[in-house]
């Protein structure tokens, strides 16, 4: 991995980390690497709500543009539909503008191939390699060569809409349905799915202005859907991020159910269908002591760990054919489906299953017995942050020492796992253990030991 891209695409502040001038840069780069000696190259180009996400679509396009490159642009859409147009339209390569989950004034930039999967880090360097080395690829190029925005009269809402209704076999009619949509991508996207089906939809989050993306709302704060579901006496709520690509589930008492246990129910219904082929579930290992039990004990499946990503979990089931894998966070992946995370897709597999159970959302959630989880994250210089591990190894004796007394202190009953941030200048310290407030004072002591010494 270069100093460009991390675990999710180029990310930092709009207009002083992820400038015009590197979206341009990115857009000749990556028109060049990606376009696979055609003559003229397509992206689909899509973003999230944010106020930046006009000046480096623009940027972007220009530089995909000068290369020679035909680009359309399908506006504010959830990061897997970007992935499904790209397929759809047979394009070199999607791109999104979005951030995720993060606060508005960043932004990122993240490139799919034209299979519709992330790019894998070979060719991520070779566009670095093109920045870092100043090259410019578009000095030939002039007059007829130059690219063009292309105009298509189908809707790129109603394309994927369309799709995402071919995904899900039952009606919706007589459930109450909660969705919060972060004030991002998903705004228009999943209420509109979600109706078609039948349901009774009740939204918030979904009054986007450009800077409320993820504003204590979305799943990284379900806590005003866990509310509001409660309120409306809702059956289910749903909580997706800025670019919908993940979800957490909020069932009908208001309580959150994480990717590990909507995977677990998930991935229960594939093996009760005879579809969970091979036999194998896809996780991080970030994944609950739970999970694994669950897993073990009631499915019966085997599990299979990668690091942190949904990248690297795709890369996994792609080599071993597993069709469901994710993330706690939210990211989860049907591969019979999809080539990335998607949250509304996630969540119309979750709704399956609960109709299937004939369980109540709450009921499904406590067959999962979860370990208590606590994550800390020390803030840490970015620079110092690189020099951390080598190999997945903590390179400082003292912190190491730190950790195998914590390991010693919960053996049998937990684990630590320390681990850099692929996106932030933060080394995420998280413990699992039946003692709550105990891992909580432990993980507190080993972030802090951490920052004061990589700050």
């Amino acid at each position: 991995m270069g100093t460009l891209f991390g675990t999710d695409g180029v990310r930092g502040i709009a207009n002083y980390e992820l400038t015009p001038e590197l979206a341009f840069d990115l857009g000749k780069a990556g028109a060049t690497v990606l376009s696979k000696n055609n003559k003229r190259p397509l992206f689909i180009i899509g973003k999230d709500t944010r106020k930046s996400g006009d000046m480096l679509d623009n940027a972007l396009c220009a530089g995909i543009l000068s290369v020679g490159g035909n680009v359309i642009k399908v506006g504010i859409l959830p990061t897997p539909a970007i992935a499904y147009l790209t397929r759809y339209y047979h394009a070199d390569a999607g791109v999104v503008i979005s951030a995720s989950h993060n606060p508005f004034e960043y932004n990122g930039i993240k490139f799919f191939n034209g299979e519709g999967y992330k790019l894998d880090d070979l060719i991520e360097e070779k566009i670095e390699d093109i920045i870092a080395r100043g090259i410019n690829v578009a000095s030939n190029i002039t007059g007829d060569g130059i690219g063009q925005c292309l105009r298509k009269e189908e809707s790129a809402t109603d394309l994927y809409c369309d799709y995402l209704l071919t995904t899900i076999d039952k009606r919706l009619d007589g459930m109450t349905v909660a969705l919060d949509c972060a004030n991002g991508a998903a705004f228009q996207t999943a209420p509109k799915v979600y109706r078609e089906l039948g349901a009774d939809v009740h939204v918030i989050g979904n009054e986007p202005d450009g800077v409320n993306i993820n504003r204590d709302i979305g799943s990284t704060h379900p806590e005003k859907l866990q509310e509001f579901v409660v309120k409306i006496g809702a059956d289910v709520g749903m909580a997706y991020d800025g670019d919908a690509d993940r979800l957490i589930v909020v069932d009908e008492l208001g309580n959150i159910i994480d990717g590990d246990q909507t995977i677990c129910i998930c991935a229960k219904m594939l093996k009760d269908q005879g579809k969970l082929n091979g036999n194998r579930v896809t996780t991080t290992v970030m994944s609950n002591v739970g999970f694994h039990k669950y897993c073990k004990d009631v499915i019966e499946c085997d599990v299979d760990v990668t690091q942190v990503g949904d990248r690297y979990v795709i890369e996994s089931m792609r080599e071993t054919g597993s069709v469901i894998g994710g993330e706690q966070s939210g990211h989860i992946i049907f591969t019979d489906y999809t080539t990335t995370g998607d949250g509304t897709l996630s969540s119309l597999q979750f709704m399956k299953a609960m109709i299937n159970s004939g369980k109540k959302a709450s009921e499904l959630a406590r067959e999962i017995e979860l370990f208590p989880q606590v994550l800390v994250n020390a803030r840490v210089d970015n620079e110092k942050k690189k020099a951390f591990m080598l190999k997945d190894q903590i390179r400082d004796s003292e912190i190491r020492t730190a950790v195998e007394n914590i390991e010693e202190k919960i053996a049998g009953e937990g684990r630590v796992l320390v681990r850099v941030s692929g996106t932030e200048s933060l080394i995420r310290v998280t413990i699992e253990g039946k003692d709550l407030d105990a891992i909580k004072e432990m993980a507190e002591d080993l972030a802090a030991l951490i920052s004061r010494k990589y700050s």
